[in-house]
């Protein structure tokens, strides 16, 4: 059945690049609600915004969605992330700032919050997006592709110069809390030059380098701590394009691949899969196949705790 959260979920923190604070709520709402976010300091007009694929607004270094009115919310991928890995399927998620606070840089303190205080069912069948022709879009070097498949896959493989990132791959099942098990404490990374220039241009401001992301300068890896896992960041940019998968409107159900892909390729990619004729069929979900999706079997204590 789908599910929505029991009770409000709030986060506080600053935005990555914005580096405004915000207050972040997860509310519950009923059957059919789908995912909503909320921008609470706006006074009037449509402050209501769909996490969904067809409002997102392009942007290399982060997913932010824009309603009609203009009003936006950015860095949603990683708290779609978490709610896709956790199994909401409906809520309404008010902010009172234009960017979802980073935190420490991954999704794992929202899959915590979300998980601790707990899952409602709700009296209505989980409905997901099949995938039945494969689809691929490309940009120079980089390509993400999604084609059929009996459960939600993800591939993916990074290429850096950086001595200390190089060459990374990884494949996954994201059934049986594989998300939540694998993924979600994977931090946002970047290098230190990149950092320096980004700053320079007024964008992230949201702490100190390394506060929360991975900071990588060549061979080294400066950001206090270390790494969480030695092939973190591509851990991260699946973690990254679950989240941007997530804005499809429904739970997908097909073998996705990304080759140095980001969120703007990722959005491309859904924009073409929905554009493309029979690629994709709404399915009522029994309980063998929701038993499959993101979110199911997912347990308390495979969640990983992070300081």
């Amino acid at each position: 059945m789908q599910a929505t959260v029991r009770g409000p979920v709030v986060f506080n923190g600053r935005g990555l690049h914005s580096g405004k604070p915000a207050r972040l709520t997860i509310r519950p709402s009923m059957a059919e609600h789908g995912i909503w976010f909320r921008r609470t300091d706006i006074d009037s007009g449509d402050t209501l915004i769909p996490a969904r694929y067809d409002v997102v607004h392009q942007s290399p270094l982060c997913t932010t969605l824009v309603n009609s009115a203009g009003v936006s919310v950015g860095t949603v991928e990683h708290v779609m992330a978490a709610l896709a890995g956790c199994g909401v399927h409906n809520a309404l998620i008010e902010i009172d700032g234009p960017e979802v606070p980073i935190l420490d840089g991954s999704a794992v303190p929202f899959v915590r919050g979300i998980m601790q205080r707990g899952l409602r069912r709700l009296p209505a069948q989980v409905r997901a997006i099949e995938v039945l022709k494969a689809v691929t879009v490309t940009q120079g070097d980089a390509s993400a592709t999604i084609a059929p498949s009996g459960v939600m896959r993800i591939d993916f493989h990074i290429d850096f110069d950086d001595a200390a990132i190089g060459r990374q791959s990884k494949s996954l099942n994201m059934s049986n809390g594989s998300f939540a098990r694998e993924l979600s404490d994977s931090r946002t990374f970047c290098r230190k030059g990149d950092v320096e220039k980004m700053q320079a241009s007024g964008l992230a401001l949201g702490g100190a380098a390394g506060e929360n992301a991975v900071v990588f300068d060549g061979d080294r890896v400066t950001s206090p701590g270390g790494l969480r896992h030695m092939d973190e960041p591509v851990r991260h940019k699946m973690l990254d394009a679950l989240g941007d998968l997530a804005l499809a409107g429904a739970p997908l159900v097909g073998h996705y691949t990304g080759v140095r892909a980001g969120h703007t390729l990722t959005n491309q990619l859904l924009r073409t899969l929905f554009a493309t004729p029979g690629a994709t069929r709404m399915v009522t979900c029994d309980a063998g196949m929701a038993a499959l999706l993101p979110g199911a079997g997912l347990v308390w204590d495979e969640i990983p705790q992070v300081a």
